[in-house]
């Protein structure tokens, strides 16, 4: 049976902590939804980090890190929570992560990532939980969770979208996407190569 983080609640990742792929480490939400780890999709070498419904025979991710950046080694992939706050995903040697948060702020050294029941995982402040620093509601992939909103996004002004799978056995972004208008209407296309729309919502109404 794969082994669970335990920290002051279930589902925290303190610092100093690694989950690794060789050890079939993951981290269950605290109502045991949702659980984060390692999965390689078609049983090929890519590796990448995602969150799935716990209770599901099949892992159908709802989240992925690193859909564009996979890695490969089985031995060495991992996630670490650093010094500063950020999360790091590294497959190989290198120092050089495949995949980070890329914080700019030193965090502070009560830092710790949680994996909510909601399916968020989030980096907040152990002192103040309400303090949260990163979350990946804010990065979504493909699913739309509920409790997560698709808008435009405070810090890069860009609106959060959906992006499909490239296949059923590659993350990577496809071909098919849902977002708010980026003009400013209050509707959502559904887009093909993220140029062309070929379905809008209509301006919502306020119904």
């Amino acid at each position: 049976m794969p082994s669970v983080f335990f920290a002051n609640v279930l589902g925290c990742m303190p610092k100093s902590k690694s989950l690794s792929f060789s050890k079939k480490e993951i981290i269950l939400s605290q109502g045991g939804t949702f659980e984060l780890g390692f999965f390689n999709p078609g049983g090929f070498s890519n590796i990448y980090l995602g969150i799935w419904y716990k209770n599901f025979d099949e892992k159908n991710p709802v989240w992925v890190a690193n859909r564009e950046n996979p890695l490969s080694d089985l031995s060495s992939s991992r996630l670490d929570l650093s010094e500063d706050g950020n999360l790091l995903l590294f497959g190989n040697s290198s120092n050089i992560p495949f995949w980070s948060t890329n914080l700019a702020f030193r965090g502070s050294n009560l830092t710790e990532a949680v994996l909510r029941d909601d399916g968020n995982f989030v980096l907040r402040d152990r002192s103040n939980p309400s303090t949260i620093f990163w979350e990946s509601f804010d990065h979504p992939t493909d699913t739309w969770l509920s409790g997560a909103k698709l808008g435009i996004d405070k810090v890069t002004g860009k609106p959060k979208q959906l992006i499909s799978w490239k296949n059923k056995e590659d993350p990577a972004p496809g071909v098919f996407s849902f977002r708010l208008d980026p003009n400013g209407s209050n509707q959502y296309f559904l887009e093909w190569n993220r140029s062309q729309i070929y379905w809008s919502s209509g301006v919502w109404n306020g119904n």
